[in-house]
C-alpha cells in the first residue's frame, strides 16, 4: 500500500473513499495525527488516485463526488457476500492469527517471533545450555567462556546475530515478541521487508557486540559473561527508528503514539535500576541510538 495524501474531516475522508471504490482503486482510511491518511492498495493506482484527490481538494462538494456513496455501499456488499461464500469453499489461513493492526503481520516478522519461539522451546526458555552454545556469540563451556570470539574468527559469523533469538523466561520472550509483533509489522507494512531485515541484520549485529565489549570489562571486575540474548536490543531500534520517521517525516505512515513513546523510556530507565534482574542494557541503549539516529539521517536526506 502507497499513502497518496490526507483530509482533515472524516465525512470527506469518507466519501473520498467511496469516489475511489467506484473507480476500481482499492484504498483504506487509517485515523491520524494530521487527519485521515489514504492508502492505494495498488502501486499502478498510485498517480491516478493522487491526481483524483488534488481535484476532490478543490470541491468536495461536488455532487458527483456525493452520488457514489450508494453505488460503493452496494459494490462493498456484493463484494462481503462473494468473499464470504469464497471462505465456505476453502481454507482460510489468516484465522491462524487475528489481525488486530491494521497493516497485518508482515512474513518476516512473523519468522522472526516464530524463530524465536522455537529457540526458546527447544532451549528450555534459556535451562539447554548445550543448545544454547549454537547461538551464544562465543561458547561457554565447564572452562568458562572464551576471550576474542575465536568461533566467529573462524567462520561462525552467524554468531554475531544469533543472540537476538535468545530468551531467558517466558516473561522476557512474550514482551520482546509483542513489540517484535507491533514494530516489525510496522516497519515491514511502510517500509518493505528489505528495510526490515537491513534494521535487525545491523541494529542486531552492532548492539551484540557492544554487549560483548562491555561484558569483557564487567569480567575483569568479577562480573559479566558473553551468556546474553534477546530481540529487545532490536526492539528499541526499531522503536527509535519508528519515533523519528514519525516526528520528521509524517508523510512515511509511521506512527507511535505518545502512550507508547513514553512505555518504552520509562521500560527503558527502569531496565538500568536492576528491578528487573540482569538485563542487557548495553544492547538496549546501542539499539536505540541506532535506531534514533537511522531514522533521523534518513527522514532529514528524505526532505532534502
Amino acid at each position: 500500500m502507497r499513502l497518496i495524501g490526507h483530509l482533515t474531516e472524516k465525512a470527506n475522508a469518507l466519501t473520498f473513499s467511496d469516489f475511489l471504490y467506484v473507480q476500481g482503486i482499492g484504498n483504506d482510511l487509517e485515523p491520524e495525527k494530521d487527519g485521515w491518511a489514504i492508502w492505494v492498495h495498488g502501486e499502478d493506482e498510485v498517480p491516478r488516485a493522487k491526481e483524483l484527490l488534488e481535484q476532490f481538494k478543490t470541491n468536495p462538494n461536488d455532487p458527483r463526488y456525493q452520488k457514489r456513496a450508494s453505488e460503493a455501499s452496494q459494490l462493498k456488499q456484493m463484494a462481503e457476500v462473494e468473499e464470504a461464500q469464497a471462505k465456505k469453499r476453502q481454507f482460510d489461513r489468516t484465522k491462524i492469527f487475528q489481525q488486530v493492526r491494521p497493516y497485518g503481520i508482515g512474513p518476516l516478522t512473523f519468522a522472526l517471533v516464530a524463530t524465536c519461539v522455537a529457540v526458546a522451546i527447544f532451549s528450555g526458555v534459556g535451562k539447554n545450555t548445550d543448545f544454547l552454545n549454537h547461538f551464544f556469540i562465543t561458547q561457554i563451556d565447564e572452562y568458562g567462556w572464551k576471550h576474542d570470539l575465536p568461533e566467529i574468527r573462524n567462520g561462525q559469523v552467524w554468531r554475531l546475530l544469533t543472540p537476538i533469538f535468545l530468551h531467558f523466561s517466558a516473561a522476557h520472550l512474550i514482551f520482546n515478541m509483542l513489540a517484535t509483533l507491533d514494530l516489525g509489522s510496522m516497519v515491514e507494512a511502510r517500509a518493505g521487508s528489505g528495510r526490515l531485515l537491513l534494521l535487525v541484520v545491523v541494529i542486531g549485529v552492532v548492539s551484540n557486540l557492544a554487549q560483548y565489549a562491555f561484558d569483557i570489562d564487567m569480567y575483569h571486575v568479577g562480573h559479566g559473561h558473553p551468556a546474553f540474548g534477546g530481540m529487545s536490543g532490536v526492539a528499541y531500534g526499531l522503536f527509535g527508528y519508528i519515533w523519528m520517521k514519525s516526528r520528521f517525516d509524517p508523510g512515511s505512515g509511521f506512527f507511535l503514539h505518545r502512550q507508547s513513546v513514553v512505555m518504552m523510556l520509562v521500560w527503558f530507565v527502569l531496565c538500568f535500576t536492576k528491578v528487573l534482574g540482569n538485563i542487557a542494557n548495553t544492547a538496549h541503549a546501542v539499539g536505540l541510538i541506532l535506531g534514533v539516529a537511522w531514522g533521523y539521517l534518513e527522514s532529514v536526506l528524505r526532505r532534502k
